[in-house]
């Protein structure tokens, strides 16, 4: 039963429930740069390892990857972002040109298109006269309506390129701890890097919704892979080498 204590106006995002921030940008650049550092760093030690690499020369590698790494995650962030809200702000123009050229035209589609979301023809003529009412309202509904996406809400390539480079680094260095502190363990090591995959995918089901131990579980088992490969190429060039 509705709450009577509640106004059946309010905004039920005051009371009711809230959303997450789907359009920033740094959610996905954070999970993502977490998730290749950590798997980029495990992999690398457990193929310098197998070769029987010393202790020294395992950090030296992994600081390596990480720096690199950071910075690479860093740049492709930015630019992939940058070059997407460029390209929604190009179909903006195109639009806009289009609303400019043949405005009844364009009324017409945005008719045609809440029609198909359930309105009745009538109701959908008058959503569609009202929403061109003002220009720049029947833009940024025809480019939500028409590319999915909301001109006003791109998100920012910094953001995601900070967010990326910073959980990257975090990730990378978290199987190069018990290195850094003294042993040369590489079992240690990738059981520390898979305890880091445990909670990295734990962490970002919590966002998501979904159950914990399998986000965890299935970045564990990808990064698994990875370090399986890599350690098997490691172990077999080291035994060329020697």
């Amino acid at each position: 039963m509705p709450d009577p204590l509640v106004p059946a106006f309010a905004n039920p995002h005051d009371y009711d429930h809230r959303h997450s921030d789907v359009s920033g940008g740094w959610l996905r650049a954070a999970v993502f740069g977490a998730m290749d550092g950590l798997v980029t760093n495990i992999a690398l030690i457990a193929g310098i390892g197998a070769a029987e690499a010393s202790r020294g020369t395992i950090i030296l590698t992994g600081m390596a990857g990480l720096v690199a790494g950071a910075f690479s995650m860093a740049l492709g962030e930015y630019t992939s972002v940058t070059t997407q809200n460029e390209q929604v702000e190009k179909e903006a123009a195109i639009e806009r040109k289009a609303l400019d050229r043949n405005p009844e035209g364009e009324m017409y589609e945005l008719s045609g298109m809440f029609q198909e979301m359930g309105m009745s023809v009538e109701t959908a003529s008058k959503a569609a006269a009202e929403v061109h009412d003002n220009p720049d309202r029947a833009l940024r509904v025809h480019v939500t309506q028409e590319l999915g996406v909301d001109p006003d809400a791109k998100p920012s390539p910094w953001i995601a390129a900070v967010s990326s480079f910073v959980m990257f680094s975090v990730g990378a260095v978290i199987p190069l701890l018990s290195f850094l502190l003294g042993s040369a363990e590489l079992w240690l090591g990738l059981s520390i890097g898979g305890i880091g995959l445990l909670v990295a995918g734990a962490f970002a089901a919590y966002f998501t919704g979904k159950a914990w131990w399998r986000g965890a579980v299935r970045q564990l088992v990808f990064g698994a892979i990875a370090v399986a490969a890599t350690y098997l190429i490691g172990h077999l060039l080291g035994v060329q080498a020697s």
